[in-house]
């Protein structure tokens, strides 16, 4: 775990949550936007991902796992005493809104970027491994998701960030697909605890990873009386490594700025 302090009076402390087979380095660039406008930063590698991950052939965490992580993420970010929001991307935003259900804590907002509720890409899978001969899924068996890091964007300088030393590969079992799919049918189904607190949804309509048509749907089943949603038109999967990302940061910073006077804080 890692943070970053703002030179200026800090307004608040943004906890950032990766999405799956990343790591923390990949959001070097968004990072630094916010912490020059004024804002803390608490981040780290999810468990199996990062450093952990040049070790690893296949992707196995528990559910849990991930829960407890962005638990000590909370816990860190809570310690400054400041509003804290927290950005999650991808299957970062899938954990996310799991964590805001299950757990009481203080979040001043959530701002998700291409949640996962409903895998585009991964659609044909189970058909697939269903039909390989044993007729089930098992929990130990090895499966790709075929995810490229093309398919995350169309900028250079995006894709150029996301090259490094750490592997990046979508290798997971069969117990950690299921999981995930469970998850986000939960999520996407569940009648009760609707998440209350200011969310923003950002989406892109050339997504080729996640729905956000069911992204969207769920967005306004939830009993939260502040919520925004953009869709960009033009935009792969990662929103914060793609061409548009300055306006997708200026939508980003004028919502926690609106949530924050919504507080009582003075925001210039």
């Amino acid at each position: 775990m890692w943070k970053w302090e703002t030179d200026e009076h800090a307004k608040a402390v943004v906890v950032i949550i990766h999405s799956a087979f990343e790591h923390h380095r990949w959001y070097a660039w968004l990072i630094e936007k916010l912490r020059t406008d004024g804002y803390h930063i608490v981040m780290g590698d999810l468990p199996g991902h990062g450093e952990e991950s040049k070790f690893l052939r296949v992707h196995d965490e528990a559910i849990n796992e991930y829960i407890t992580y962005i638990k000590l993420l909370m816990q860190n970010a809570l310690s400054y005493e400041l509003p804290v929001f927290v950005i999650g991307h991808g299957f970062g935003g899938l954990l996310a809104i799991e964590f805001l259900k299950k757990k009481t804590v203080e979040c001043a907002g959530l701002i998700l970027s291409s949640p996962w509720l409903h895998l585009r890409k991964t659609s044909n899978l189970i058909t697939n491994a269903l039909t390989s001969g044993i007729g089930t899924l098992a929990p130990n068996k090895k499966i790709s998701l075929e995810f490229d890091k093309k398919m995350l964007t169309r900028n250079l300088d995006g894709y150029t960030e996301m090259i490094d030393d750490v592997p990046y590969h979508s290798k997971v079992t069969g117990g950690w697909y299921k999981d995930v799919q469970q998850l986000m049918k939960n999520i996407t189904t569940e009648q009760e605890n609707k998440l209350t607190l200011p969310i923003l949804l950002l989406t892109a309509q050339q997504d080729k990873i996640t729905d956000p048509s069911i992204s969207k749907k769920w967005l306004f089943s939830q009993n939260t009386s502040e919520l925004q949603y953009k869709e960009w038109p033009y935009n792969y999967h990662n929103l914060f490594h793609d061409n548009e990302r300055e306006e997708v940061f200026l939508y980003t910073k004028d919502f926690m700025n609106n949530v924050l006077r919504s507080l009582g804080y003075i925001v210039k």
